[in-house]
Parts: structure tokens; C-alpha cells; sequence
């Protein structure tokens, strides 16, 4: 017998099931909150150091917008799945329900590992992701943060690469940026205080 393999967005439509019965939930609400509300794929060109092109493929996942933008991380991992993008997605919408605040749930992802990637080639990583998705983020949208294996520094190029776009400062675009170029002080303990406290 074959087991089937985990799949992270069909345990948090389990879980949603779960707490959607208790509640007693209509139809149409179950539907809208099951899934998300927007997914975006998208293709990467990046020349590497040794002259070849690459290309990563990318995604976002605005699951819910009902309470305010998007929030959620970018996350880099070389086994990245669009149904875990999904599934964070999803369970961003409901941290930020929990706790009352006006965001909604989003995630990102790019199928790569930047342990095996240069200075370059990440900062060119970083950049086409946001040139792919710079129409679809921003701070009254879907603002973006670090996850897994992504940095301050990410973030930065990040921002650079979004202030072009849309000529001008917007330092509410992403957070998790370094301190000394508007970060928040903490920001690094700020999960696990979170879990602490509430």
C-alpha cells in the first residue's frame, strides 16, 4: 500500500472544515474562506556567474484581504510547492483574525536555494521577483516579509527593486528590512514573543 504524501494546503482545508462545522458556517462563506482568493505564478530569468540562464519559478498567495493588505513572508527553499504557499497563506489569514489585527493572510515562495546561489545571483533572484510581482504588492495591498532562508538583506534589494518601479520611496512595501534602513529592533524575536504572549 501506497501512502499518500503530505499535503500541507488539504490539512489546513481539514482544519478549516473542522472549525467551519463548529461555527456553523454557510456555504458561501466555507467557499470563499476554503481557498484563496488570488495565486500568481510566475518565471524568473536569472543569468548566473557562469553565463548561463536559469530559470526559478515564483508564486504568491493572497488568500484573504477582508480585514486589510496582505501580510506574509517570501520564502526561499529549494522544494517550494505552490500548496504550501497556500496553506501559509491560508494560516496567515487566520493569525492575524486571532489576534485583531487589520491584515489579511499572503505568502511567497521561489523554488530555489540561496545556500548554493552567490551574492549575485540572489540579489538577481530577489529583483525578478519583484519586477514579476510589483503590480500585485505594496503597502496598501499585500506586503511581504522574510521567511525561510530569506534575509534583511533580500528584503532590501527587494525594496530597491519595487522604489524603481514605482519611482519613490515606499518603505511600507516590505518589512523585515536591516535596522539601519527602517527595520523594526526585534523584529528577529518578534515570532517567538508572539507565541509567548498570546
Amino acid at each position: 500500500m501506497v501512502e499518500k504524501a503530505y499535503n500541507p494546503f488539504e490539512m489546513a482545508q481539514k482544519q478549516f472544515d473542522t472549525v467551519a462545522d463548529m461555527l456553523e458556517l454557510d456555504t458561501a462563506t466555507r467557499e470563499l474562506l476554503r481557498n484563496p482568493l488570488r495565486e500568481y505564478h510566475v518565471s524568473i530569468p536569472v543569468r548566473m556567474d557562469d553565463g548561463s540562464v536559469r530559470v526559478f519559478r515564483g508564486f504568491r498567495v493572497q488568500h484573504n484581504d477582508a480585514l486589510g493588505p496582505g501580510k506574509g513572508g517570501i520564502r526561499f527553499h529549494p522544494m517550494e510547492t505552490i500548496d504550501t504557499v497556500r496553506a501559509l497563506a491560508m494560516w496567515m489569514t487566520w493569525k492575524c483574525a486571532v489576534v485583531d489585527i487589520t491584515l489579511g493572510g499572503a505568502k511567497g515562495g521561489v523554488v530555489c536555494d540561496p545556500h548554493n546561489l552567490s551574492m549575485r545571483e540572489q540579489e538577481q533572484v530577489c529583483r525578478g521577483y519583484i519586477r514579476q510581482m510589483a503590480n500585485i504588492m505594496g503597502p496598501l495591498i499585500d506586503v511581504p516579509a522574510p521567511d525561510v532562508m530569506t534575509t534583511p538583506q533580500h528584503m532590501l534589494w527587494m525594496l530597491d527593486e519595487y522604489e524603481k518601479i514605482h519611482q519613490g520611496k515606499h518603505p511600507g512595501f516590505i518589512t523585515g528590512k536591516p535596522v539601519g534602513m527602517g527595520g523594526s529592533k526585534g523584529r528577529t524575536e518578534a515570532t517567538g514573543y508572539g507565541l509567548i504572549f498570546t
